[in-house]
């Protein structure tokens, strides 16, 4: 299973570790994934119906991310939502890399 995420992972700038607060559980292998490898990501929080059932920072603490990485609200079946979080991933990477986001 891992060697899969190895080869799609090989060359990655960035990732997005997509959460879903009902199962927030399933989240713990895909972050130490990207965490063991340094690989910059970011987590979405998929807020289903535009319901937001828990803070961001509890959200945090439960997934045991630090202030760097961050946490956004999302719904991943709206367009400017999906792109808010990949430019938020752009520039998280940037921010690591030293570049100024132009």
């Amino acid at each position: 299973f891992w060697f899969i995420w190895d080869e799609l992972a090989t060359g990655a700038l960035g990732a997005v570790v997509l959460a879903d607060t009902r199962r927030l559980d399933r989240c713990f292998a895909s972050i130490d994934f990207f965490e063991r490898r340094g690989i910059p990501f970011v987590v979405g929080v998929n807020c289903f119906d535009g319901v937001q059932a828990y803070d961001v920072a509890d959200i945090r603490r439960a997934l045991h991310v630090t202030d760097l990485t961050p946490v956004l609200l999302c719904d991943v079946r709206a367009r400017e939502s999906c792109k808010e979080v990949l430019l938020v991933l752009l520039e998280h990477v940037l921010s690591l890399l030293g570049e100024p986001l132009a």
